[in-house]
């Protein structure tokens, strides 16, 4: 005879563990298609100092120019102002690139540490960039795959204070011709051709200083 008791542990032996649901597959980037996506952002006979199928302003364009004194070789410098990031070298000079900040409120001052690089990097919106701006944003809410669209383009360095990833980076942008503006949600962006220069010279654990931008320099005067 089955009792009231027996049904209970039965069914809860039957129908106690919860169906697992499919896996949310996360964002890949295929590295069998990374040389030719570095192929597609650079220009044909692609020449750093004067190469510009992106229609920047001269200025924007890579130079060497002289670093001031003690300055740490392998450290970056944003400059929000002029919109230049600049990597120290070792001889005293420096390599000067175009650069676009974020728009309005969203750029970020201050010292970080490079912790992470990566070529062709996944990109996952923030929880609060879903928030400011869901149209735009929340399509994306699972993660993007790594590739010529991705908003964080070819190359990424990953910023950090201390062991705290800030989400902020200096990457590539599929948008060309935003450098020289503010444009991004927080990001240093630069020309895809042109990060994939600088990149293999950027070490882990040097430092980034991201420079006021004009409105910080109007408040702060």
């Amino acid at each position: 005879m089955l009792t009231r008791r027996h049904f209970v542990m039965t069914t809860a032996a039957l129908f106690s563990a919860p169906i697992a649901g499919p896996a949310l597959a996360r964002p890949i980037s295929d590295q069998s298609k990374w040389s030719a996506w570095d192929a597609q952002v650079t220009p044909a006979n692609f020449d750093l100092a004067t190469s510009n199928p992106w229609g920047v302003h001269r200025r924007f364009l890579p130079q060497r120019v002289q670093a001031n004194d003690g300055l740490t070789p392998g450290d970056i410098h944003v400059d929000a102002v002029a919109r230049y990031l600049y990597h120290i070298q070792a001889d005293g000079t420096a390599m000067r690139y175009g650069a676009a900040i974020a728009r309005g409120n969203l750029y970020e001052p201050g010292t970080y540490t490079i912790k992470r690089k990566a070529k062709w990097p996944t990109w996952t919106p923030t929880k609060a960039m879903i928030e400011r701006d869901p149209q735009l944003f929340e399509r994306h809410a699972d993660g993007m795959n790594g590739g010529p669209t991705n908003p964080l383009g070819s190359r990424a360095l990953y910023l950090f204070v201390g062991n705290r990833d800030t989400y902020l980076r200096i990457h590539g942008t599929p948008y060309p011709r935003s450098i020289g503006g503010r444009a991004s949600s927080g990001c240093v962006r630069m020309i895809m051709a042109h990060i994939n220069q600088l990149y293999p010279s950027v070490t882990p654990g040097s430092t980034a200083f991201l420079y006021p931008s004009e409105d910080g320099l109007t408040a702060a005067s």
